[in-house]
């Protein structure tokens, strides 16, 4: 077996199992599950549409590369949505469809990592930990930079040391954030990207939120947005993740991509053709229309800004909870967040994710997430109104 498999931290929702084994919640109560980032929504008829009225295409392999028609909606909805200029974004060569970011990113590490230099993956912490399990699995070592108020919950990049910028081999970015919520600026973005030049490292800019956002005059910056802005329209050291799951609630569909720097997208390819599955073509063209529409994704954050609306005042009793700049999570600090996971279900029925699981004991011994919890968001605005209200009994019984 491969050895760096025993490296490997249990998943967090493995934990949480583990945590909740033996809880007896109250059986008139119905579970409310607010622990994962998986959207409930329901999926957009034009998506469903799409999918089932192209079954045919099951017939034949699909290319890792995707259709031509995917491709060139992924670069004209980038080129929209960020202000890109008009065809500095190839379709050609700087588009990859993936079944799923959390799959592409997995991948894209093993790609990208030259494990004889010693490399270094730099990633947040809290984190998504994918980023930990693909670094250590390429023969990586994470290094996890801390967050910082005054950068508003994103990791404070001048913290880390040269040393470590010279060794490192990516950097891993989140934004909007997961858990925060935090907004990464132009500015920030840019910051990054200087590093990434001065110390070679490629970008990997995880923007799986990026449709999930509030003030709709302001919505939030993209890494190929930064790039342009500061004259780089090759994208050189740049690669984004974006998926559907999220921005149209179809997290099922297994539908992503890739984009950015034509060079890496040209070796991830050639990995992808050896490793990673094609999207099947049905997908293919439900994820055509689904990037080619906005009304539906308008429609999705309408409903998110019900859920705060309603939550929010509830919540704000009994604790600090503060309306993200965009995601669906509540990231609010409690007395110890393992403890209040486990009698919040077993008193009330509600699971929760404990903060202490996605995130890692900084060198002082502390770890970010500890004393906190993520309440997700995605259940419907009844039910997300039930489990705020159970949330500050709870709270206010003192237990």
């Amino acid at each position: 077996m491969n050895p760096a498999l025993n490296k490997l931290q249990p998943y967090p929702f493995e934990r949480l199992r583990a945590l909740l084994a033996g809880a007896q919640p109250p059986a008139g109560l119905s579970h409310i599950a607010m622990y994962i980032g998986e959207p409930r929504h329901p999926a957009p008829p034009l998506v469903v549409e799409a999918l089932t009225a192209n079954m045919t295409g099951l017939g034949s392999y699909p290319a890792t590369a995707g259709i031509p028609q995917l491709r060139e909606a992924i670069a004209n909805w980038l080129t929209r949505r960020f202000k890109l200029p008009n065809g500095s974004l190839s379709a050609e060569s700087m588009v990859l469809p993936v079944n799923g970011t959390r799959e592409a990113l997995f991948a894209f590490v093993q790609a990208v990592t030259d494990p004889g230099r010693r490399p270094l993956m730099v990633m947040p912490n809290p984190f998504y930990q994918i980023y930990e399990g693909a670094a250590l699995l390429a023969g990586a070592e994470p290094y996890f930079m801390r967050n910082d108020a005054q950068h508003e919950a994103l990791p404070d990049l001048d913290s880390v040391p040269a040393e470590v910028w010279d060794r490192c081999q990516i950097l891993f970015l989140c934004s909007p954030s997961n858990p925060t919520g935090a907004v990464a600026s132009i500015e920030y973005l840019q910051h990054a990207l200087r590093l990434a030049e001065r110390h070679d490292f490629v970008i990997a800019s995880d923007e799986c939120y990026s449709e999930i956002y509030f003030d709709e005059a302001k919505p939030p910056a993209g890494l190929l947005q930064a790039a342009a802005a500061a004259g780089h329209t090759s994208y050189e050291r740049c690669v984004v993740f974006h998926s559907l799951s999220k921005r149209s609630s179809v997290p099922g569909l297994r539908s992503g991509f890739v984009a950015g720097d034509a060079k890496v997208l040209k070796s991830f390819l050639l990995y992808r053709t050896y490793h990673g599955s094609a999207m099947p073509p049905p997908a293919q063209f439900a994820s055509i229309a689904a990037w080619n529409d906005e009304a539906h994704v308008l429609e999705n954050r309408n409903l998110y800004r019900q859920k705060f609306a309603a939550v929010l005042p509830i919540l704000r009793e009994v604790m600090p909870v503060e309306m993200p700049e965009a995601s669906f999570y509540l990231w609010p600090q409690v007395d110890n967040d393992e403890r209040f996971t486990r009698a919040l279900f077993e008193q009330q029925h509600i699971t929760l994710l404990p903060g202490s699981y996605i995130a890692r004991p900084t060198p002082e011994g502390s770890n970010p997430g500890r004393g906190r919890v993520r309440i997700s968001l995605v259940a419907t605005v009844p039910e997300c109104v039930e489990a705020a209200s159970r949330i500050r009994e709870f709270v206010k019984n003192g237990r």
